[in-house]
């Protein structure tokens, strides 16, 4: 028996979801591979995506499959030359949008540090193909930090802006853990620079809500996660999802903590009690799971 297996095996009985109906995943999977696009939610082999696929929601993986990060909790592939940006995507995710009858659609991204915008105004222009083709969906996105450059801290609010003013449904970005483990854990993102992305948008439009997630099992104690709770609300952070960060390969980070769902719903409860209007916990929640519902 592989190492892999066992630790598969040995998973708290909690963390097994249902796979989902095989048409719901197999109409998804169709769909996306005829159009050479991605989903986060295959990408990832998040264990939520049978259930949102037949919720008739998806998050849609943009700018390819290669991420110019090296996250050490990511499935995502890694690599310094992603593949050119194809031309026809905002069209292909919005035509699939389209097809599948999608309600409410997630928009996130690798991140493509080799882009002089870092990808901000790709946001813009698949958010625009969705709106043209079916203007009832409504549209969320989860970006990432878009950092880097001379003056980065100016333009990262630039580019936040620009997705901000194309008016999305909600503007996600994730802190993924506590201020303690974000060196080891996310290699290139910075707590300062996610806390800047959540109060940039605010600056531009503060009814748009912004929201933020943490993986929990990196090593964390649950002091740190409410101190992380009220850095989120001191930007005004509106949404809060919390999960269980379940290792991908043994190439990633060991899983130091398996929290249980009755904690998980402790932290919920702290998360409501600080203000949060829409909040998430439990261990197999995702940045997009019931995404779209009402608090």
């Amino acid at each position: 028996m592989t190492a892999s297996t066992r630790e598969l095996i040995n998973l708290p009985p909690w963390l097994r979801p249902s796979i989902g109906r095989a048409s719901d995943l197999s109409t998804v999977q169709r769909i996306i591979k005829q159009r050479g696009i991605h989903t986060i939610c295959e990408e990832g082999r998040c264990p939520n995506r049978g259930e949102c696929y037949s919720n008739q929601t998806a998050t849609f993986l943009l700018m390819g499959p290669t991420c110019t990060r090296s996250c050490a909790f990511c499935q995502v592939d890694k690599g310094h030359a992603p593949m050119p940006l194809d031309p026809d995507e905002p069209a292909k995710v919005a035509e699939s949008v389209a097809l599948l009858g999608l309600k409410y659609v997630v928009l996130t991204a690798v991140a493509r540090d080799d882009l002089p915008d870092k990808g901000a105004g790709w946001f813009v222009k698949t958010m625009t193909a969705i709106r043209d083709r079916t203007p009832g969906t409504q549209v969320e996105v989860l970006t990432p930090d878009f950092w880097g450059g001379e003056q980065a801290a100016e333009q990262q609010r630039q580019r936040v802006a620009t997705v901000t003013r194309a008016q999305p449904a909600c503007y996600n970005h994730n802190v993924e853990t506590v201020y303690r483990l974000q060196n080891p854990v996310r290699r290139g993102g910075r707590y300062d620079r996610s806390l800047a992305v959540l109060q940039s948008v605010k600056a531009v439009n503060p009814a748009i809500p912004t929201k933020s997630g943490l993986m929990l099992g990196h090593g964390e104690t649950e002091a740190e996660i409410i101190e992380t709770l009220k850095d989120l609300r001191a930007v005004n952070c509106d949404r809060v999802t919390l999960g269980q960060y379940m290792r991908p390969s043994l190439a990633h980070l060991p899983v130091q903590k398996y929290w249980t769902p009755a904690e998980f719903d402790r932290l919920g409860d702290v998360a409501r009690s600080l203000g949060f209007t829409h909040v998430r916990s439990g261990p197999l929640v995702r940045s997009s799971y019931h995404a779209g519902e009402e608090p």
